[in-house]
């Protein structure tokens, strides 16, 4: 994974950007309130400070930052410091995961969603969001990703190659949604929903492990 020295030396600085960008953070968590399931044991893999798992009722984190996991904790998340290509779980052990801004951290992603996929029920699901990468905020994140000390090492992807890796590892049934169609400086309000992708520079999208 993305060497965590950075999420650990800024925890507070990752933490606050919640707070300076609330509207769009508040659009971001309905992108995901509007996919991940009501009912069951759930995890969050890159659980980070808890901003996702802890408003939307995901009892159990992970996460390989151990500042990250300390707020977490304070969230009243069950935090477990792991990384997400290396589950400590048993097979089959949760109905859904979640996994927010997350997927441009790991260092293999296909290994995380075979991870995913292992620890997960037949017929659970997954709820990814992320940035991105062929939207113009993610191309914004591009250009400007050596000035970002949470990006510099990041690697971001495009809404199609998800789709792609989704399909290859397994996970069917997938639905989209996107949100953030301005800029973080230009997002006032929560902004609305719309199905699919290649607009909003925040997705999400759910998915079913096959049989």
């Amino acid at each position: 994974m993305a060497g965590t020295s950075v999420f650990d030396l800024r925890h507070l600085r990752y933490d606050q950007w919640f707070e300076h960008h609330l509207s769009a953070y508040q659009s971001e968590l309905l992108a995901i309130r509007a996919l991940l399931p009501w009912q069951g044991l759930g995890l969050s893999i890159g659980v980070g400070t808890g901003r996702f798992a802890a408003p939307l009722g995901v009892p159990i984190g992970l996460d390989p930052s151990v500042r990250m996991l300390e707020y977490a904790t304070r969230r009243n998340i069950a935090a477990i410091q792991a990384v997400a290509e290396a589950l400590p779980f048993r097979d089959a052990s949760f109905d859904y995961i979640l996994c927010v801004t997350t997927i441009c951290f790991v260092d293999d992603i296909s290994l995380m969603l075979d991870e995913a996929r292992r620890v997960l029920i037949t017929g659970g699901t997954l709820v990814l969001g992320f940035i991105d990468r062929e939207t113009p905020l993610g191309q914004h994140y591009l250009e400007h990703q050596d000035e970002n000390p949470f990006y510099r090492e990041a690697r971001f992807f495009s809404a199609t190659e998800v789709e792609e890796l989704l399909e290859q590892t397994g996970f069917v049934e997938r639905r989209w949604v996107q949100t953030l169609f301005n800029t973080l400086e230009e997002t006032q309000q929560i902004e609305a929903l719309r199905p699919g992708y290649g607009q909003g520079a925040f997705v999400s999208v759910r998915a079913r492990r096959a049989d």
